[in-house]
């Protein structure tokens, strides 16, 4: 079965650009990720045109409420159809478990992942923030709660998945944004690493933005990218 590992960011404005890039990339060499701000303006009418054209779509809008609210809302977009969505960790093990029961008895029921630390963050912002110790040390002790929880993965820096693949095993998924092609831009990315190097971390699903979507052919940039994901692998 095909189980692209690239997940292409839709980070866009609108819905009109968001499907103008879906329509130059192929859905058996990617899934696509839509965040809070096109899933706002686009909604679950753009949900169901992606789906309609053979993709399959990651929720990315970070669920974080009390417990009943969370599962309300893992529910309805399970109802969508998306293959994976998440969470934050550290809405805490009540949260998290909730989200898993009310997705227990679907029949095929998304990937239900949790956020650990966003990617943009530095080890000073999260001291300002109450939490001590390093980003290493925070992001490990969030993933094993997640697991503990009932989450099928995490969503971590791919300097933090050789950590976490050793210590959570091999069929816990870790989802990577903060991936840059060697000699990319970082744009706000503070820890990130190429495709080629997350994938020797132990990256199971890499999420990339820019380096596709602003290419002049990105079907053609996700082309590269693959190759350079499989050369890995197979080194």
């Amino acid at each position: 079965m095909n189980n692209p590992r690239i997940i292409v960011a839709l980070d866009y404005a609108a819905p009109a650009e968001a499907l103008a890039l879906a329509g130059r990339l192929d859905p058996a060499s990617c899934r696509l990720k839509v965040g809070k701000e096109l899933f706002t303006r686009g909604g679950p009418a753009l949900i169901e045109t992606l789906l309609r054209r053979g993709f399959e779509v990651f929720l990315d809008l970070k669920f974080h409420d009390i417990p009943n609210t969370v599962a309300g809302a893992c529910a309805a977009a399970a109802d969508l159809g998306v293959w994976m969505l998440n969470v934050h960790a550290l809405g805490g093990r009540k949260m998290m478990e909730a989200a898993r029961a009310a997705l227990a008895d679907l029949r095929t029921p998304p990937r239900l992942i949790a956020v650990t630390v966003l990617t943009s963050l530095s080890e000073q912002e999260l001291g300002e923030v109450g939490l001590s110790g390093t980003v290493e040390q925070n992001v490990t002790r969030l993933a094993t709660l997640a697991r503990q929880s009932g989450m099928d993965g995490v969503v971590c820096s791919p300097l933090e998945t050789r950590v976490l693949r050793q210590l959570l095993g091999a069929e816990f998924s870790l989802v990577t944004p903060g991936i840059r092609p060697q000699g990319g831009d970082a744009g706000d990315q503070k820890r990130y690493t190429t495709p080629a190097q997350a994938i020797h971390n132990g990256s199971d699903y890499l999420v990339i933005g820019r380096p596709i979507t602003a290419a002049l052919d990105p079907m053609q940039a996700l082309r590269a990218i693959s190759a350079e994901i499989e050369a890995a692998l197979k080194g």
